[in-house]
This record gives structure tokens, sequence and C-alpha cells, in this order.
């Protein structure tokens, strides 16, 4: 059974997004174990990318000071098998195919295998591309997780059937950032996921508050959130992680 699945096994999955080394390294380092700690069932990693097209201004931003700071994926990888001495959650990385394409396609999703990392999200890809991943993926047992859209529609069976790990359901349309309140028919969205796969869905995008996860939760199997955490790190920096670990627990308690 891949080990992302082993997220979901426990009720609704609650999923946290951290920006490596925004603002520094250890900072992430204290940032994940204190999600871990306080009841992420599984973690996503940005790597920071000059360009990273789905997200706002936010994790923008995050992506600007990591890079500022000298964050390499070298380093990153480095920081991944640190965290494995006692982190036991799944952790994937969220990063552009441009990433791995520079570092080598092979020698990137090898060294998640050795690192420790369970899954890959290229939001970048589509669909029709993945095939530039998945058979390396699969050859290294990191599950390469598919994306779904409000803008999927007929493309919505095909891409489950094929899903691996878990789907990322996107909330609606736009790149990500907190959303006052979320209007898509996501409901009928998993339904057709529902029919065609039983690998599990989490949606993200726009969510912020306990009252969104638990209203997300409920239509799928868990609740994303990125930026209401870079939100925590860009106004406490190095203090952030204690305040990462409490909203984590709050919006962990909001979806049990």
């Amino acid at each position: 059974m891949s080990k992302i699945k082993n997220a979901f096994q426990n009720g609704k999955a609650f999923i946290p997004f951290i920006t490596c080394g925004d603002p520094d390294l250890a900072t992430t380092a204290a940032a994940v174990r204190a999600a871990a700690k306080n009841g992420a069932d599984l973690i996503e990693l940005g790597i920071p990318f000059s360009d990273p097209t789905a997200e706002g201004p936010v994790i923008q931003a995050a992506n600007i000071r990591a890079l500022s700071g000298g964050v390499k994926t070298d380093k990153i990888f480095d920081l991944v098998r640190e965290l494995r001495t006692d982190v036991t959650v799944p952790m994937v990385f969220m990063t552009y195919a441009n990433v791995v394409f520079s570092y080598g396609a092979e020698r990137f999703i090898s060294t998640c295998a050795e690192a420790g990392i369970d899954g890959l999200i290229l939001p970048d890809i589509p669909y029709e591309e993945k095939d530039e991943f998945l058979p390396l993926c699969r050859q290294y047992g990191v599950d390469l997780i598919s994306l779904i859209a409000p803008t999927s529609e007929n493309r919505i069976g095909m891409i489950a059937k094929e899903a691996d790990g878990f789907i990322y359901i996107v909330s609606s349309l736009g790149v990500t950032g907190v959303r006052s309140e979320i209007n898509t028919d996501l409901g009928s969205i998993v339904n057709i996921i529902r029919q065609n796969t039983d690998v599990p869905c989490a949606i993200g995008f726009g969510i912020s508050t306990p009252e969104q996860a638990k209203k997300m939760a409920d239509l799928s199997d868990g609740a994303i959130v990125g930026s209401a955490i870079i939100k925590l790190l860009a106004k406490y920096g190095k203090d952030a992680p204690k305040h990462i670990g409490a909203y984590v627990k709050e919006m962990k308690d909001a979806i049990r």
C-alpha cells in the first residue's frame, strides 16, 4: 500500500503546505515537526521556484524569500533526510517541472525515494503529459499526484482511474490564496472520482478557517491548507513553528 494512503486511514486528513527555506531551513524543519506533532496527516513541502505559476501572492512571496536565502534542491533533500530521523507522516514535494528537469528527472525522483519523499505534485504538468514522469515515479515508488480542477469536466473520471497516492482537487479557478468562500460544485466532482477509483481525494486552494476545512473534509477525504500557514511564516518568521502547530491542531480538531 502507498504510504500516502496511510494518511487517510484515520478519518479525514489534514494536509498543511510549507515552503522549504522560508525564512530558512531550520525554521522549515521546526514547522514540519510542529505540524506532525499537532495532527498533520500528510505534509506538502514546496520546493521554491522563480516562476510558481499556480501560486498567488502569499506563496510567491515565500518562494522569493526562500530563494533569496540561497535554498537549493540538494539542501532540501538533506532537510528531508534529517526530518526522516523522527517524522513518520507521509511527505510529498510540490514543485514545478522545470525544477525536476534541471536536476535530472531520474536523479530527482530516485533521490526523493532515497530521502523519504512519498509523492510528487507538479501543477504545471497536465494529465496528457504525465508520462514524462510517471514511469520513473512508479519505478522508484514515488506517487505522482494527480490534480483535478473545476475545468477538468469530462476528464475527471479518466484522471481518477489512473491516479496514485491521493487526488488533489483544486477548489476553484485561479491561483492559491485565502478565499472568503468557495462556491464550486465540488460534491459532483467528488462523486465522479468515487465512481472511478478508491484512491482518496483532498481539497485545496482557498481554505483558511476551521469551518472551511470541515466543509471541504465533509465533502472529500481531507483538506489542504497552504497560504494561511505561509502567512504565519511571513508574520512570525523564526518564531512561526509554535503558531503553525497551534493552527494545525485547530484545523485537525475541526475536521475530526
